[in-house]
């Protein structure tokens, strides 16, 4: 979620394609970092075996109908080419914040608005299998925006039952790893009325998260995995119950090597939406 250094965005902005700019989808930038990784690189495969991701919802079963869920990749691979656009100021109530941020990256290039695009198209296909009515803040990967006020905004007209940004993390220190899920916090605004209904949501997609993924709990932040803040404008401006999860460190290796495989991707992606599932039945 953190702003690439200087010297990152000068070579984001020379090679777009390496910093997921030209590839709407991510696929192919995660394919090439994937294959690049070579012998001695962390496997993707930690962790438990998710033999649900073949079959991400038995045939006929639409658990989720009638069920409106807004999904908010975070970042756009277009925004380092607008700085003045995205560091514009916006109010999310407890203080000015930039409209948005060109996000982070992994060492070799991959970046976290490439994965946050793909991972939640992914999660598109999953919940609209189960019946769900499902909703992107935005619509490609190569512009710009929008700001954050924006992005709570739709979650807001669309009247979601639901609502997660899906992030990931970026700490500079390479031994800092693991996910953790950001709750909104009472400010005496327009989220109070639904802290209860998104804390209750963050521990769910928490939970489902870890045992989908087996990536752990945040070493670096947080309690066990969930951090409370009153900060982020896209959850101080919700009317409906949201998170945003930081799926893990985009530069720690061993997250990273995840990251960049379509398959540990697609890993993500149904833990995810389980856990969106599992609050929505309950």
């Amino acid at each position: 979620m953190r702003a690439l250094p200087a010297t990152v965005l000068a070579v984001c902005g020379l090679i777009a394609s390496a910093c997921g700019g030209t590839e709407p989808g991510g696929a192919a930038a995660g394919q090439a970092a994937s294959s690049a990784q070579g012998p001695g690189k962390a496997s993707v495969q930690d962790g438990p075996t998710e033999t649900a991701t073949a079959q991400q919802a038995p045939p006929g079963a639409k658990p989720l109908a009638g069920k409106v869920i807004v999904i908010d990749p975070g970042h756009n691979g277009g925004n380092y080419r607008h700085p003045d656009e995205i560091n514009r100021k916006v109010n999310v109530l407890t203080q000015m914040k930039a409209c948005d941020t060109t996000g982070t990256a992994t060492k070799s290039g991959y970046s976290e608005a490439a994965f946050t695009w793909d991972v939640s198209n992914r999660m598109v296909k999953i919940l609209k299998q189960r019946g769900a009515t499902v909703k992107l803040t935005r619509s490609n990967n190569d512009s710009v925006g929008p700001c954050i006020d924006k992005r709570a905004a739709i979650g807001n007209k669309a009247h979601a039952d639901v609502a997660i940004s899906v992030h990931g993390d970026g700490s500079d220190n390479p031994s800092n790893r693991g996910f953790h899920v950001i709750i909104p916090k009472k400010i005496n605004g327009p989220v109070d009325k639904v802290v209860g209904a998104s804390t209750k949501l963050g521990i769910d997609v928490r939970d489902a998260y870890l045992k989908g993924t087996g990536i752990p709990y945040s070493n670096y932040i947080g309690s066990k995995a969930l951090d409370f803040r009153n900060d982020i404008g896209g959850l101080n401006l919700s009317t409906v119950p949201k998170v945003l999860v930081e799926c893990g460190n985009m530069r720690n290796a061993i997250d990273a090597a995840k990251f960049q495989d379509p398959k540990f991707r697609q890993r993500i992606a149904l833990a995810l939406s389980n856990g969106l599932q599992h609050y929505l039945e309950a």
